[in-house]
């Protein structure tokens, strides 16, 4: 249930987040969820794409510093209190949540929220012990 997520360091100047979009865009590796946070001097982008392992090569070659991270990706109720429900579990579990961000799936009445949380192992157990769907790489990157 690990979904692998690239994390990128990017310089934080004009067209450096272009050159990334540009090279998985002409690699033919499709996004389907991402994440920037920026600081003065250089921005951390997150992304979850179809194809992880040919993303991080053509990225790699081009010079940027990238990383996997393993993130879980979460279905949770597309409706007020949905993602709560799914924290609360966490709270409940003490489970910190380092950071998270979400798509919706609109052909369903789900969002989809990718977490990345401190006990991966504990936290996927615990999620599915309480009924939460959980969805594979494959799954998301079907999406």
């Amino acid at each position: 249930m690990r979904v692998k997520q690239l994390s990128i360091f990017l310089e934080n100047r004009a067209g450096r987040l272009d050159e990334v979009a540009e090279l998985l865009g002409a690699g033919g590796i499709n996004i389907r969820a991402l994440s920037l946070a920026d600081t003065s001097d250089f921005g951390i982008l997150r992304l979850i794409v179809n194809h992880p392992e040919e993303a991080f090569r053509i990225l790699h070659e081009a010079g940027f510093t990238l990383r996997f991270t393993e993130v879980i990706a979460v279905e949770v109720p597309d409706q007020p209190g949905g993602l709560a429900s799914v924290l609360k579990i966490l709270r409940d579990s003490q489970l910190n949540v380092e950071y998270l961000y979400a798509f919706v799936e609109k052909r369903a009445a789900s969002a989809i929220v990718i977490f990345r949380v401190e006990e991966l192992d504990r936290a996927v157990g615990i999620l599915q012990q309480k009924g939460v769907r959980l969805l594979s790489s494959e799954e998301v990157c079907g999406l």
